[in-house]
């Protein structure tokens, strides 16, 4: 019996291409299965094969677990339980009771070699799929085998992979026999079917097929920086040089455009403009919206963004058809921007020059006119105001020495006052506000300056209101209001 059981791994072992420790331990399952069935109630069987001798013993289990946990009190014991068995056990251990083992010769045969293939077979598929993984290729090649629900499943070698339906071009018709490429987009392990998840529209895929088209971009002559694409209309790709003497542009387009359509061919006729990256991002920008021509840049760290200013003429060029070449350009550069005529822009200038000048009139309590001397000298906070070093000020024409000490002294009570009437809010905050996860001491104190001074208060709220009244992306108002709400649903 112990012979037959150790030969039988061995055959097993050598047929499949296995380890002998993923039979034994398939076998393990199947006799521990077939223990299980010795009793009425769902009990929990061990099988442990010694793996020189063929020997092998049997225990019924109970997992030790706290009182509040325990629902299956076949498989399971409370910790009180379970130390009457063995003081020294702790939670999450196994109690286990040593039983008759069961004839190998007696079980169902038939069952234990299911499991047994079956665990060899997942043994089998994960070999695949991790020499599938060592080869560290992105673009999955192969065709397609089937589709499921609209989904295809495609074939590459000895691997299966799923292209989503939502991760296909737009009006792209796969069949069945379709030869197809795709980015590998994420490897699902725990998935029961195919555990490799592609994609056709993420912008890798696009500067993966100008890799295997360019020559030059694998020997690191060329670099692409940033990939942006409306799957299947229009795409924008950043290369740059690290070779003086390659021009990017003309290198990635090709003889008579011969590279560039292969990849647009690739990708179902989608237009590809190839941008010159610069370090400068202003630079940057310029490039990534033409041809249209930008007349003039206004760049703001502080809120990542910029105003493109354009003629009229060029206004529709960098718009583009639904905004897409400004949308794409700005996912390119990983700026906001926005677009405006040299007439908006004359007017947002008005606006926030206005906007300045009352805040300096009413907080330091100057006149219209030193107002205006500060905003033309590029004062836009009160902070700047207070703490810039004097030698700077003193620099300002309109400025001596007594009138710098004043605006400074009036800017440092001025942010005083407020700091003391934000702390006053603050006191008026409830704690379930505070403590709310994803909260943060900043957003509470504008949000108690808008009167929101609760969990419910903010509960109430919709996401595009928290918006409007605190600076943050829509999806962090979503989370914050929903985490708000998370008490509604737990009483109903």
């Amino acid at each position: 019996m112990r012979r037959e059981l150790l030969m039988l791994v061995d055959a097993l072992a050598r047929e499949k291409n296995v380890a002998k420790d993923i039979v034994f331990a398939s076998l393990e399952l199947a006799l521990a299965s077939a223990t299980k069935k010795r009793f009425k109630e769902d009990a929990d069987a061990r099988v442990a094969i010694d793996r020189e001798t063929g020997d092998y013993d049997s225990f019924r289990r109970w997992h030790v677990v706290p009182d509040e946990e325990l629902e299956e009190p076949a498989r399971q014991m409370t910790l009180e339980q379970a130390r009457e068995h063995d003081p020294n056990i702790e939670l999450d251990g196994y109690i286990e009771e040593e039983l008759e083992p069961i004839e190998f010769g007696r079980i169902g045969a038939q069952a234990a070699k299911q499991v047994i293939l079956q665990k060899i077979r997942d043994a089998e598929r994960e070999q695949i799929l991790n020499d599938f993984l060592e080869r560290d290729e992105f673009i999955v090649t192969g065709s397609i085998k089937r589709m499921e629900r609209g989904n295809a499943i495609i074939e590459s070698g000895r691997i299966e992979a799923i292209l989503p339906r939502d991760q296909m071009i737009p009006k792209e018709n796969l069949r069945v026999g379709d030869r197809v490429r795709a980015y590998l987009l994420k490897v699902d392990r725990a998935a029961r079917g195919q555990q490799l998840i592609l994609s056709r529209t993420v912008p890798e895929f696009l500067a993966k097929l100008f890799e295997l088209e360019v020559p030059e971009i694998e020997e690191g002559l060329l670099e692409i920086k940033a990939a942006a694409r409306d799957p299947g209309s229009r795409a924008k790709i950043a290369v740059r040089s690290n070779d003086q003497r390659i021009d990017p542009i003309g290198t990635c387009v090709g003889m008579r455009g011969s590279r560039v359509q292969a990849v647009t061919g690739e990708l179902a006729g989608e237009r590809v403009d190839i941008v010159l990256w610069s370090p400068e991002a202003a630079q940057f920008v310029i490039n990534a919206l033409a041809p249209a021509e930008v007349s003039r840049i206004t760049v703001d760290e502080e809120k990542h963004s910029m105003d493109i200013v354009v003629d009229e003429d060029n206004l529709a060029q960098a718009i583009g058809r639904g905004g897409q070449n400004v949308r794409l350009a700005s996912e390119l550069s990983g700026w906001e921007l926005n677009i405006m005529t040299e007439e908006e822009s004359q007017q947002k200038s008005e606006e926030e020059f206005s906007e300045l000048r009352t805040l300096f009139m009413e907080k330091l309590d100057v006149d219209e006119e030193l107002a205006d001397v500060l905003v033309q000298e590029g004062f836009s906070t009160l902070e700047e105001v207070a703490y810039v070093p004097v030698s700077e000020m003193m620099e300002i024409e309109a400025f001596d020495e007594e009138t710098v000490e004043e605006l400074r002294s009036r800017a440092r009570n001025s942010l005083l006052v407020q700091e003391i009437a934000s702390e006053e809010q603050m006191e008026n905050v409830a704690s379930d506000l505070l403590n709310l996860e994803g909260m943060d001491g900043e957003t509470a104190r504008q949000l108690a300056a808008k009167g929101i001074t609760t969990q419910e208060d903010l509960a109430d709220l919709a996401a595009d209101d928290l918006v409007e009244l605190v600076e943050m992306d829509v999806e962090r108002a979503k989370e914050l209001i929903m985490t708000a709400r998370a008490p509604w649903f737990a009483e109903s």
